[in-house]
């Protein structure tokens, strides 16, 4: 089993745990971004560049992730896509996506698009908090745990 990731928007301290993770579970990491990025040296981490393009890497993960492996993205609509081909998907701020859920987390993307297309301004996502880190690694350890 692999975990993939959208790499190019995950946060380093969010690669750093997967890399830990990877080396101690065993477990194969790809990350699959639009450039190069510098790993750990590690038999179970790899890194597949794709070409530039919108969504060219969401598109790669969908064409490659099978059924019971990991998806590491902030991206809804790429969630959507790996949990209907029965993969699962984890935002690099712990939230589980899963059937479930997902539908109105799309619905929820849309309406904040459609505000933004309007001229509100919406702000980013605030930073990255220490307790939604922990939310992360937790929810990745249970998918590890459940792989062993």
């Amino acid at each position: 089993m692999t975990i993939w990731v959208d790499a190019d928007a995950c946060p380093v301290v969010i690669k750093e745990i997967l890399f830990r993770a990877a080396d101690r579970t065993q477990t194969p990491v790809v990350l699959v971004a639009n450039r190069g990025m510098r790993t750990p040296p590690s038999a179970w981490i790899r890194v597949q560049v794709v070409p530039a393009g919108f969504d060219v890497a969401d598109n790669e993960i969908v064409k490659q992730v099978q059924p019971g492996e990991m998806v590491i993205t902030s991206d809804i609509p790429l969630a959507a896509e790996v949990i209907e081909k029965g993969a699962e998907a984890l935002s690099p701020r712990g939230e589980e996506f899963n059937a479930g859920n997902i539908r109105g987390r799309l619905n929820m993307r849309d309406f904040m698009d459609t505000m933004r297309a309007s001229g509100v301004q919406t702000g980013g996502p605030p930073p990255l908090s220490q307790q939604e880190r922990q939310s992360f690694a937790n929810a990745l350890d249970r998918y590890l745990a459940k792989l062993k």
